[in-house]
């Protein structure tokens, strides 16, 4: 991990020995009075995955979150010597270790909620309605790939998790009226499609045998929601966002919303019961594996560093 620092200059001396003190610490660049907001010196370097949350931990203890200024990117690749060098004087993983205060960042951010998170979930379930009526798995699949909801899932499951209620009621609020709002605006379109003849209720209640399974949950829909929530947790906490799309791809929480507006819209009670139940099915179960995945991170890193402190590793700054 890339780590650009604002420090005050009355502090920055400190930091700077104790960054070189750190053998998980390399390319480290002094910038003095180079930065005018806030002012301070820049102090630019490179950690190690596994050592980036001690790193931080002790710079907030220095205040630098509020008298300075912390950024982190990732490094795609570091073949340097001094690199390697660093790697090994680290404990564990690089994928094992999760940079808690990246995680909660990026957990405020998903819950913040934008127009464009309101659009695409909306997008995506009008694809899934199109999905059910013309019996397309392509479709589902597509809806599925468009929907944004993952993300939100995974700030509640953070907020949960680290019992942070605001970021819990942000991310539960966004969640419910994201698909509140995605529904009332497919059932709209479904009724405007109605009124010219383009569907009926027929579309909605006949044989189904490619997308009938969103309206009908039974005990895959839990099995594949918690899998695909810890797979989803695990790709984000571990810097590996390509397997996103896998997890996008595993959960009917669109589809099923597609299916829950046409069923309202075009009146086919049987199957709004279902479709209510597979989306409340997918979204819980893909939160409270995000619970169980982040809580058995946090104990099998403590336990790794354990052992680690019995051998005589270092891995605290």
């Amino acid at each position: 991990m890339h780590l650009r620092l604002i420090v005050p200059s009355d502090r920055s001396e400190r930091v700077l020995n104790t960054l070189v003190a750190d053998p998980r610490v390399t390319s480290i660049v002094r910038l003095p009075g180079a930065a005018r907001r806030p002012e301070g010196d820049v102090i630019e370097c490179d950690v190690t995955r596994e050592a980036t949350s001690d790193i931080l931990s002790w710079l907030k203890k220095q205040d630098l979150y509020d008298d300075g200024a912390v950024a982190l990117a990732s490094v795609d690749a570091a073949p340097s010597r001094n690199a390697q060098a660093a790697e090994k004087a680290a404990p564990g993983a690089p994928d094992d270790a999760v940079i808690w205060d990246a995680v909660v960042d990026q957990a405020y951010n998903e819950a913040g909620g934008s127009w464009v998170y309101y659009v695409f979930l909306t997008l995506a379930t009008m694809i899934a309605s199109v999905a059910v009526i013309t019996d397309s798995a392509i479709l589902v699949v597509g809806a599925m790939v468009v929907g944004p909801e993952f993300g939100v899932v995974a700030a509640l499951a953070v907020g949960l998790f680290l019992r942070k209620g605001g970021l819990t009621q942000r991310s539960l609020a966004l969640l419910v009226k994201g698909f509140a709002l995605a529904i009332a605006l497919t059932a709209v379109a479904a009724l405007l499609a109605r009124a010219v003849g383009w569907v009926d209720v027929n579309d909605v209640t006949a044989a189904r045998p490619l997308t009938g399974f969103i309206w009908r949950p039974d005990k895959w829909s839990a099995v594949v929601a918690v899998l695909a929530g810890c797979a989803g947790v695990l790709s984000q906490t571990a810097g590996r966002g390509n397997a996103l799309v896998g997890v996008f791809i595993s959960v009917t929480t669109v589809p099923a919303a597609g299916d829950l507006a046409l069923s309202v819209a075009l009146w086919a009670p049987h199957q709004i019961g279902g479709s209510a139940a597979q989306l409340g099915i997918n979204l819980a179960g893909m939160t409270a594996a995000g619970v169980v995945t982040l809580l058995l991170q946090r104990v099998i890193w403590r336990s790794y560093l354990k052992v680690k402190r019995r051998t005589g590793a270092r891995v605290e700054a």
